[in-house]
Order: C-alpha cells, then structure tokens, then sequence
C-alpha cells in the first residue's frame, strides 16, 4: 500500500471525526439556547454582573482603551476597579462578539461557542483512550451537561461557564504531562508547555474554576506520583503549574495585591460563605434555601449517574491488566469524582476553613464542574459495549432532556434585560456597584444613583459655607481613564468628581500633585483648587504591580515559545 495514500487517508479521517464532533457539540448548543428566541434571555443571577462589564469594554474600546482596568459605568459612574479583580477572557469576548449580531443576541452566541467547544474539547479527551462513537457521545453530554445547564439557565456565570470548556483539555494536559497517557520523550516539553497554556486560560476565566482545578491538578499529580512511585510527575507537574502561573501573572499579580485597596471581604458575606451552601444546607433565607435546593439535587444526578457508569465501566474491564493506560484513567477520573463528591459536604468544612484561598469559591456545589467531566467520560466509556449502547444513550439524554425542561420552566425570563442596560449607560445613569469591588473606605450604597449625574460639581471649602459666586466649571475630556476639568473660581473651593478614589488614580491640579479628599460616608473623589483659574487632570495610571504582571506573563509567553522551537529543532 501507498504511505502517502495511507497518511492522506488517515487524515481524511481525522477530520471528519472533528466535523462531526463539532457539528452535534453545535447542535446540543443550539438545543440548548432554542427557548431564548421564544422567552428572551434567561437572567439568572449573575445576567446584569456580565453583560454591563461587556457594555462597559466595549465603549471603552471606542474610546481606545484596548484593556480596561476600571469600569466607568459601575456605581452608576462613579466607578470601580472591577476589570482589575474579575478574569479578562469573558468581558474580552462578548463584546468582539458584538461586532456580528445585536447586544440582545450576544449572551445567545456566547453560550453557542463556548459550549461548541467545550464538546470539542471532552471529545479530544475522550478520543484519547475511547472509540470513535463513545468520543462523539461523550462530547455531546459535555455540551449539555447539567452543570452547564444550571450556569447557563438559573446562574449566568457566563465566565464559570468558559473555564468549564477548558477543563477536559486540561485534564488531558495533565495526564499527559505526568506520563500517565504517552506522548513520546520529545513531547514532555511540549507536554509541559500545552498544560502551561490550558491552566492559565480556566485562570483567565474565572477565579474560582481557576482554584477548584489547581486543587484538582495537584491531588492528580499527587496520585499518580504515589502510585508510580515516582517523584517525577509531582515535578513535571509543578513546574507546568508555575509556567501556567506566569502566563496569567498580568491578572494574578495586580488581583492579589490590589486586594488591599478594595472591600474584597465583601465576597463572603452572609449566604456566601461555604458553610452555607453545602448540599442541601438550609438558612434563614427561603430564595437561598430554593436555589441551593436545585443546585444540590442537580450534583446529585451527576453524582449518581457517574458512579453508576463508573461500576459498569469497571466490570466491564475487571479481566484487564491493572497497569493498562484504560485501568489508570479509570482509576484517576473515579478519584476526582469521589474527591469533588467529598468537597459539596459538610464533612470537609475544615478543608474549606484551612486550604488557601478555597473560601473564596463560595459555593461547594461548584465542584460539579470536575464531576461533569467525569460524568461525560465515564458515561461515554460505558457506551463501548453494543449490547446496551442505546439504553445508556437514550437514558442519558431523557435525564439531560428533563433537567433542561426543568431549568426552563423554573428560570426567570426577561426580553428587556439588555437593551435595559444598554439605555441606562446611553442615558448617563450606568448600573450597580459589586460590593467586593468597592474601594475601601466606600459605601457605594450611599452614592447617589438617581441620574444623570453631573461629571463635576464645585463644593465650597468646608461644608456648611455657601458655593462661591462666579464659579465655572467646564469638562474638556471625560474618558474611563483620564478626566481634564477647567475651573474657574474666585474663592478656594472642592471640585467633587464623579469618581471613587483609588490608589491607581493620579490627580494634578496645574502643575502640583495632589492627594484627594472624601466625604466621610462614601470614597468620591473631592479635589482641592485654588482661587483663580486652575486645570485639573485625573489619569488612571499604570501601578507597579500591574507591570510586574505584565512583565510576568511576557517572559513566561517568551520562555513557552523558546521551550517549543527548541524541542521542535530537537525532534527533528
């Protein structure tokens, strides 16, 4: 036989394989998001939160700001830093998304790609170790999963929602880089450099995603280090985490030290805080008590159903050898359900209390997020024998089908929500403040938030004595990121912007530096001026910290590139 025609074959193959695993990975999306043309969109809690940071961007984009860090229209313009504490990846998106259909269809085409690729990416897992058939299935059940179905009906974490689609890459990745899968001795560095890519992308996604996978990683790599009796994939291991680590350094850098300048406290208040919302768990708050009613029964179909494939994919293969990659993949993928399991009860509260940073996950049940991975796989896995091949199919798909019936019926439905947001940042209003975001010494409940409000307000010196007469104020630029007001006063007097003061912004009055001033209930920014004519410029600028995470990343991206070109010259 022809090599050539045989390798050209092969690759016909390849491709057809991918066309038809993206082509239902699409189609179980577009199933999925049929009801929004019928009802409008479905606003769960987290709807308002993302698609105004998406208006925000994209009129930040017309002003020139490629990469925002403060968000104009938050607080109903005054403002806060939320660009600089939420992952860049989402906001990023949409509104490039925006350039192609209407604002109202955004969210829509945001839930059609990111779930289009999150059944590509489960399909490149399963495909791995899977027939081709079981691969497809399990790319469809990824794309359609009842985590997702939750996030994308009741939640609207559109941003959880993209870090899920990265998770079966990842695992890939990390099986891979330990050697658990092979990949050949001259791909362990490129094995090192695709975990380094995927890891830093779920960062880059959502913060608590970002956590829930390091901690999943690290018992792998743990795991299969023990089993192995090896040193070596805790190694390879640590090494693509740091590398992954560097890459998002221009988000994890200025997120971890600004924290201190912001109420980031805020995000554990009350029905916030794990203990609160472990399975089941039931608080004085009916709302909270329901949702976390239908998050816990939907972990446990997923629990449940995966355990149950699990079993039968473990008898099925009782006769193979123990050291088989199927034995091992079976072995590591039980564990982390089992460990995700383990995480959503009340039993692993003192995890939750001790581990770094594990508190500011909120929610337990957001370990579904490992389980849905699982899930697919596992129920794909048991499709391998054609003896009970439609009976696993169709039940799984019935059980999809009535959890997404079940979303539809008992979400909140609103046509309005975003040509809403969209008239209230055209008419000057913006929208409401995170209180996690507020910087501190704020009360951003004590702003005022009916408007439009004046940009510029001249106050007089202390309070209590009239405005000078005669004053004038005039705006020559107002953009997200720099403000130039003209004043003329015949009196010393206070300039209130509409603007919280951060420690990124620096104001100038003539020629002089000076430092703010604030009012005692709220941190609106309270500019000194004297008598006579005088310019005030305000400019957000860029904070050492901010550099240091951007220099982070660049060498990290540069080191990645020089690691692939010399394992490339090296192979060949």
């Amino acid at each position: 036989m022809n090599p050539t025609a045989t390798t050209t074959n092969r690759r016909q193959s390849g491709s057809r394989e991918w066309l038809l695993a993206g082509a239902l990975s699409l189609t179980a999306s577009l199933i999925i998001i049929a009801p929004f043309f019928h009802w409008g969109s479905a606003s769960g809690h987290d709807f308002e939160f993302h698609v105004s940071s998406w208006l925000d961007v994209a009129g930040q984009w017309k002003e020139g700001i490629l990469f925002p860090r403060w968000t104009a229209w938050a607080n109903h313009g005054f403002g806060e830093p939320r660009f600089i504490f939420y992952p860049p990846l989402s906001w990023m998106l949409a509104p490039v998304l925006s350039f192609f259909v209407p604002w109202a269809y955004v969210p829509v085409l945001f839930i059609v790609l990111v779930q289009t690729f999150a059944g590509i990416s489960a399909f490149v897992l399963a495909r791995r170790l899977l027939p081709y058939h079981a691969a497809i299935f399990a790319a469809v059940i990824y794309a359609a999963n009842p985590n997702a179905l939750l996030i994308i009906y009741m939640r609207s974490d559109f941003a959880e929602l993209l870090a899920n689609a990265f998770f079966p890459l990842l695992l890939l990745a990390a099986l891979r880089l330990t050697g658990l899968l092979e990949t050949g001795k001259a791909s362990r560095t490129r094995a090192i450099v695709g975990f380094a890519v995927t890891f830093a992308a779920v960062w880059l996604s959502n913060a608590p995603a970002g956590v829930i996978m390091t901690y999943s990683v690290v018992l792998l790599f743990g795991w299969i280090g023990f089993s192995e009796r090896s040193w070596k994939p805790l190694a390879y291991g640590a090494t693509g985490m740091a590398l992954g680590f560097g890459l998002a350094g221009l988000y994890l850098v200025p997120a971890a030290y600004e924290q201190r300048w912001v109420n980031i406290g805020q995000v554990l208040s009350a029905g916030l805080l794990p203990s609160q919302n472990f399975l089941y768990t039931v608080i004085d708050d009916p709302e909270h008590n329901l949702f976390n009613w239908i998050a816990s029964t939907n972990a446990i179909i997923l629990i449940v159903a995966t355990g149950i494939a699990a079993l039968v994919v473990h008898r099925r293969g009782a006769g193979e050898d123990l050291i088989s990659e199927d034995a091992k993949m079976w072995r590591v993928l039980l564990l982390l359900a089992a460990a995700a399991t383990l995480m959503m009860l009340k039993s692993t509260a003192i995890l939750w209390d001790v581990l770094p940073k594990l508190r500011f996950v909120q929610f337990p049940w957001r370990w579904m997020s490992i389980l849905a991975v699982t899930f697919a796989w596992f129920l794909a896995a048991a499709t391998t024998k054609p003896r009970y091949r439609w009976i696993w199919m169709s039940t799984t798909i019935a059980v999809l089908a009535a959890t997404g019936i079940f979303f539809v019926r008992n979400t909140w439905w609103d046509a309005d929500d975003v040509p809403s947001l969209e008239f209230t940042i055209e008419h000057g209003r913006g929208f409401e403040g995170t209180d996690e975001y507020d910087p501190v010494g704020d009360d951003h409940y004590n702003l005022p938030t009916k408007g439009p409000q004046p940009q510029a307000v001249i106050l007089p010196v202390r309070d209590g004595l009239p405005v000078p007469d005669g004053t004038r104020v005039f705006v020559e630029r107002w953009t997200a990121e720099e403000r130039i007001i003209r004043v003329e006063s015949p009196e010393p007097a206070r300039l209130a912007l509409r603007l919280l003061n951060y420690p990124a912004w620096q104001i100038r009055v003539n020629d002089s530096f000076i430092r703010p001033e604030s009012p005692t209930d709220t941190n609106q920014m309270m500019v000194p001026i004297p008598h006579g004519q005088s310019t005030i410029r305000v400019r957000f600028t860029r904070t050492l910290d901010r550099t240091v995470g951007l220099l982070l990343s660049l060498l990290s991206a540069l080191l990645s590139v020089t690691l692939l070109a010399v394992t490339h010259f090296h192979f060949y």
